[in-house]
């Protein structure tokens, strides 16, 4: 029997133990800092713990790729791969940990990840952190990320939490008192899918409410989305957290309330569990004051410990099979092939003029290695990381494979968003150095882009500007004018892109020989770009972003409306569009059969031959889109995915199956809808957008349906 089936025996195991408690008892176990209640045989716990991409903030883990890295790789079975490898190294470590009795903060199985909010807008400095722009994508990679994590047994692995709920993605600086106004048809259309796919079909165990109101309602201590969705819409039968200090905003930024005691009475009464802060302390005045029921504070305790429960917290580690798992699982050999094998699969090829790459050693005497992000280890890891054993840098991965056979120069070029490197150095202070190493280079290798320090959350020590969001989408501080020094050498330049959301930079996209969009690529990232630059692999990347030309080709960052915004809704071209990433090879779709079925509902299936037509091995996504009759559904929606990987001459057959819910639309009120009429089904390797096709030279199949 499977853990989420054990509800009720949880339940009533739970409810006897809370019969037991005190008033201030039960209090003290809805903040995060949950205290021993000896007297019952309960531990202390800290809820709080990280694993975005990794386990995080409690010593040496595996550093994977940042999430949205991971979204690059349009690849459900490894994002499932990375997350039980997390849940591996989660348990490893927890076990070490208890057995010295170590019960700090980041040391518990509660881990606040995946964040599976829509990046609707690259300003939004905590992007990086998600799949990507499109609720289909976030919602597949979000269940097979949980179902990894959590496990299919008696006992939960490790416990997911999916955040931040809901209608969250910026701007960072006004999170605490923003209110996020948004329509039924926005709402259940883009920022809920994700979340209800994590609720009913990954059983999610936990989630995290989001700082910002909606529509008025603080979202820790919203009716509508806590209680009337969530529980009972949805049936999620898990617990729900705070996000951390969110309901000091409650009276002090939103307003809601008049102070402390009616801040947490609204967030519990409205279907909160867990405090991350101390606002819950104030629980027990207000039980005392009449202002909630402590059979409220009595099902929120409940639901804290059936999660313990499922973990098998409260039994003997004999009988649980996760507690096995030795400290010696963490950070092995095999966890760093799979990094260097993850990072290869996240890299997006946005350009390859004249097919520059890959490189070949024979041809190359010296290669000059410049930019901001060659040598940083903070460009590799992202944000909410935890501590690699090894980091290898683009310089340090370059070095490693060229070894004595290339030389390789290097410079900084730039420090990555002031007009200087050295303290009391002049404006562009390593312009000489610059150009000395293009001087002597056959080949640039140009590396540019963000880091988390300036690319994340608000109240992050060292976010500069817009408190971790973008104000632009150009490169910062004085990166375009050292690039444009590069490209003036006449010599070959590719540009290595390290950043967590889109950027434009301008007349040099077109003076640049190819283009790789490497992500935060995590601890093995160098190794990685570098295999791939040299052809020992083909990149196989898609964006799961949509990259525009300008910031003016968008709204108001505070704006909801999903009106011209990513691919489903933009007017104007983009740059490079959601689901583009060349290849090394070729791939040609072939026999391509659609056949409708109509015995239990409306479904497609899809049957159809991929073939490698290129000289090397390589990995294509299959991409299906619907465009619905509806006059205000989205242009088309990504419905269908399937990721294959061939050697030369190697053909698959392939199938993939719409059933009746990929042809649903919401219309004005939020309510999903079956529209009588022509829809059209695309399938390719890419959108079906002229931007695409004019990139990939590669225009998808289109078959109309009648519904």
């Amino acid at each position: 029997m499977k853990y989420y089936e054990r509800t009720s025996e949880f339940r009533e195991k739970a409810e006897k133990l809370v019969a037991q408690m005190t008033l201030e008892e039960k209090v003290f176990q809805t903040v995060h800092t949950a205290p021993a209640i000896e007297r019952l045989g309960i531990k202390s716990y800290n809820w709080w713990n990280e694993a975005l991409h990794g386990v995080a903030r409690a010593g040496v883990a595996t550093i994977f790729p940042q999430a949205i890295g991971l979204a690059a790789s349009f690849d459900e079975e490894l994002v499932y791969e990375v997350a039980e490898a997390i849940a591996t190294e989660g348990r490893a470590k927890f076990n070490m940990q208890q057995r010295y009795n170590d019960t700090d903060i980041y040391k518990g199985l509660t881990f606040w990840a995946p964040n599976i909010n829509i990046f609707r807008d690259p300003r939004w400095g905590r992007g990086h952190e998600t799949f990507g722009e499109d609720p289909y994508l976030t919602s597949r990679l979000a269940v097979k990320y949980i179902n990894a994590m959590q496990g299919d047994g008696e006992y939960m692995k490790v416990a997911a939490c999916a955040k931040h709920f809901a209608v969250h993605s910026g701007p960072e600086n006004i999170r605490h008192s923003f209110n996020a106004v948004v329509s039924k048809k926005d709402l259940y259309e883009t920022y809920l899918p994700a979340f209800e796919a994590a609720v009913k079909e990954a059983h999610v165990e936990a989630v995290m409410g989001a700082y910002n109101r909606m529509n008025g309602e603080p979202c820790c201590g919203s009716k509508t989305l806590l209680d009337e969705i969530l529980r009972n819409d949805w049936g999620f039968e898990g617990h729900v957290t705070s996000d951390c200090g969110a309901i000091v905003d409650f009276h002090e930024h939103h307003r809601v309330t008049d102070g402390p005691v009616q801040s947490a009475a609204m967030a519990m009464e409205n279907g909160c569990d867990l405090n991350c802060g101390k606002m819950f302390f104030y629980l027990q005045k207000a039980v005392e004051d009449g202002l909630l029921s402590e059979k409220t504070l009595d099902a929120a305790v409940t639901r804290l410990l059936m999660t313990r429960m499922k973990l098998g917290l409260f039994e003997d580690k004999n009988d649980i099979p996760f507690a096995t798992i030795d400290y010696h699982n963490v950070d092995t050999a095999s966890m760093r092939k799979l990094n260097l094998e993850v990072a290869k699969k996240t890299v997006v090829l946005l350009k390859n003029q004249e097919e520059i790459l890959p490189l070949q050693k024979s041809k190359i005497k010296t290669l000059g290695v410049i930019g901001p992000n060659a040598n940083s280890r903070n460009a590799l890891v992202g944000n909410y990381e935890g501590t690699a054993s090894r980091y290898v840098t683009i310089l340090e991965g370059l070095q490693d494979y060229l070894g004595e056979e290339v030389t390789v120069r290097y410079s900084e070029g730039c420090h990555l968003y002031l007009e200087h490197v050295s303290d009391f150095g002049i404006c562009n202070d390593r312009l000489s150095e610059v150009k000395a190493v293009c001087e002597e280079s056959d080949v640039i290798i140009a590396c540019f882009g963000l880091d988390s320090s300036i690319e994340g959350e608000e109240g992050d020590p060292n976010n500069k500007y817009a408190s971790g969001d973008k104000t632009s989408l150009e490169l910062p501080g004085i990166q375009q004018q050292v690039l444009k020094a590069i490209c003036d050498s006449g010599k070959p330049v590719i540009l290595v892109m390290l950043s967590g959301s889109s950027l434009s930079i301008g007349e040099e996209e077109q003076r640049v020989k190819a283009i790789l969009q490497a992500w935060y690529p995590g601890a093995q990232g160098g190794r990685a770009v570098a295999e791939l630059l040299f052809g020992e692999r083909s990149p196989e990347g898609k964006l799961p972003v949509t990259f525009y030309d300008s910031i003016n080709d968008l709204p108001e960052f505070t704006d909801y409306t999903m009106e011209n915004r990513t691919y489903r809704y933009m007017d104007n071209e983009a740059l490079y569009p959601f689901g583009y990433g060349l290849s090394y090879t070729t791939f040609t779709l072939n026999e391509v059969e659609f056949i409708r079925k109509q015995e239990e509902g409306i479904s497609v299936i899809i049957r159809s031959e991929v073939i490698n037509t290129g000289a090397m091995e390589g990995a294509q996504t299959l991409q299906v889109y619907i465009k619905a009759p509806y006059e205000k559904a989205p242009k088309y929606q990504l419905k269908g995915l399937k990721k294959i990987n061939l050697h030369s001459g190697e053909s698959k057959k392939v199938e993939i199956v719409l059933e009746q819910d990929a042809f649903c639309t919401y219309d004005e009120d939020g309510i999903k809808k079956l529209y009588s009429g022509e829809y059209r089904i695309y399938i390719g390797f890419n959108q079906p957008d002229s931007r695409s096709i004019a990139l990939t030279g590669h225009i998808p199949i289109c078959k109309s349906v009648l519904l």
